[in-house]
């Protein structure tokens, strides 16, 4: 495989075959007749393939893609920057001129659109017919994964399986179950019957991950009025698939997921690739920019300038006091896994006099601890008495601020070449084994198999269990409902870009939001599952077009 070059090759191939408009109806998929000539070519149908993956890098690992899947959930709020708080107030300004919620559709559509036209102008491609299948079947894999991203934020939506050559000014609100039956599910069942165990170029669909994603779009039917008596059981099926047959494995460690240097593990099932060398010189623009968003302000504090290991913090989002509870940490090792607890000095520090209230502090010298945060379960250790007498910061719950809170590790970066530099290398995972462990517990649940679903979270508490501690972190049949199984999947999966979704599924997100997040509580409304129709593609459909309902006309 050769990471450094596939993502150039489809970066030339996107903007070379597509023309970059932020009108799904307006996209012209061939820009000229040179292009549409290349593109009847093997060299140019392969390139027309790999750039169909290009849309997911517009959102995986994007600002975008954490306001739309974090914010206004139960276990995140906002932290004090940024200008998209809107989507964890549920205020006015969450309506159709929000420009994510614009970008997002008009992003997967172009995906569509791209999709669409690879699989239309297939039969003028001469080649081997086993290899175009092939890739046929990985396009319409990626059609599924739009299609699926657009009916679980926007509900009914157009639906096409054409391409759109010229402008186009008509459209059409489909219900969300002809999506599901006329494309996610057709697409994802040939993607299973026609795509490879594995590939040779990391990053490219498999039949694991059709089979995962073809799993979550059942487990998603289930909740749904139009859901099908089968779709809980053929979902178990799928992800025991994913589990069992292709030699996925858990990493013995949690901790081994988020080490930079391991990030093609065999727990990956399917990830949005980035390169080191394309995201450093620019090449790549997006790279995985996460690492900004989950970080409190420790720069401006004593012994600290910001620097690239401990990342440039952008305070986006921060933790509820809600997700806080969730870990046991003297039984489940994630908590101190997922969180930084120690910034060390990166300059030194004189001693101060006290001033007021501020106590007297003695100097900190480069590699000193300069802040300490004891987090969850920790923080009665620290009384105010014995945070004055250490020389350093320790910041406890009841000092947490917009500013100042416990900062997720999963993604930082330490590998940039400047500490001011936006794009990570890491790769986005969007497909991992544990989910699909948790996903199988899901289904099981769902057919009121509460003994299967113990037995699948169970496997994930075991990995993740204290050293001695393995027999204690074991859960009873008893213990499971759909809240237990949300609050597992927050205990792992935190910070993934599976939260909103996950409680938009479940049914569960204005009730667990109410509960536990009190910037959203005041504003969320059952209409809040969907998001806005977007406004360019209500002014550019002839006679408009119809608007989610409880959202302004």
């Amino acid at each position: 495989m050769n990471r450094k070059n596939s993502y150039i090759i489809l970066v030339l191939a996107l903007a070379f075959l597509t023309k970059s408009c932020d009108e799904f109806l307006e996209e012209e998929l061939i820009t000229d007749v040179s292009a549409a000539s290349y593109y009847t070519t093997e060299e140019g149908f392969e390139d027309a393939v790999k750039a169909t993956y290009a849309t997911l890098k517009p959102f995986y690992g994007q600002e975008i893609g954490a306001a739309l899947t974090t914010f206004g959930t139960d276990i995140w709020t906002n932290g004090s920057d940024g200008g998209h708080k809107f989507f964890n107030f549920y205020d006015g300004q969450l309506n159709a001129e929000a420009n994510f919620v614009r970008d997002s559709w008009d992003n997967w559509y172009r995906g569509i659109n791209q999709a669409n036209g690879v699989i239309n102008r297939s039969e003028a491609v001469e080649m081997d017919e086993t290899t175009k299948t092939l890739q046929i079947a990985e396009v319409r894999f990626l059609r599924a994964f739009y299609y699926f991203h657009i009916v679980t934020t926007f509900g009914d939506a157009h639906l096409s399986l054409e391409e759109t050559e010229g402008v186009e000014v008509e459209a059409n609100k489909t219900p969300q179950s002809e999506i599901y039956a006329q494309a996610i599910i057709p697409d994802l069942e040939f993607a299973i019957a026609n795509l490879p165990d594995e590939q040779s170029e990391y990053g490219r669909a498999t039949r694991p991950a059709a089979e995962f994603l073809l799993g979550k779009v059942l487990l998603t039917r289930s909740y749904r009025d139009f859901a099908e008596s089968t779709d809980a059981s053929r979902a178990e099926t799928l992800f025991g698939n994913v589990i069992d047959n292709y030699g996925f494995s858990l990493l013995p460690n949690f901790a081994n997921l988020w080490d930079i240097n391991n990030q093609e593990n065999s727990e990956m099932v399917f990830v949005q690739p980035n390169s080191k060398s394309q995201v450093d010189t620019g090449i790549d623009d997006f790279g995985h920019r996460w690492h900004l968003y989950f970080l409190m302000e420790y720069d401006v504090r004593r012994g600290m300038v910001r620097d690239i290991a401990n990342g440039r913090p952008w305070k986006r989002h921060r933790p509820t006091e809600f997700m806080l509870t969730l870990w046991d940490r003297d039984v489940d090792t994630r908590y101190d896994v997922t969180f930084k607890h120690v910034w060390f000095a990166n300059k030194d520090e004189p001693a101060t006099e006290a001033v007021g209230e501020e106590p007297a502090r003695a100097a900190l010298a480069i590699g000193d601890t300069a802040i300490y945060i004891p987090g969850p379960g920790r923080d009665i250790d620290w009384p105010q008495s014995r945070q004055d007498a250490v020389p350093y910061l320790v910041i406890t719950n009841d000092e947490y601020t917009e500013r100042l809170f416990p900062t997720m590790n999963k993604w930082i970066d330490p590998t940039r070449p400047g500490r001011q530099h936006v794009q990570g290398q890491r790769d986005f995972i969007l497909m991992r084994l544990g989910d699909a462990y948790l996903l199988r517990a899901e289904a099981r649940l769902a057919q009121n198999n509460t003994s299967g679903a113990a037995e699948d979270i169970n496997v994930i508490r075991m990995r993740s269990a204290v050293p001695g501690q393995e027999a204690a972190s074991q859960i009873t049949p008893a213990d499971v409902n759909l809240d237990f199984l949300l609050d597992e999947r927050a205990r792992e999966l935190v910070g993934e870009g599976h939260r909103w979704w996950d409680l938009v599924r479940t049914g569960k997100l204005v009730e667990r939001t109410r509960l536990h997040n009190p910037f959203a509580a005041p504003n969320i409304q059952d209409f809040h599952t969907v998001r806005p129709i977007p406004q360019n593609q209500i002014d550019r459909t002839l006679g408009g077009y119809p608007q989610n309902p409880g959202y302004p006309q």
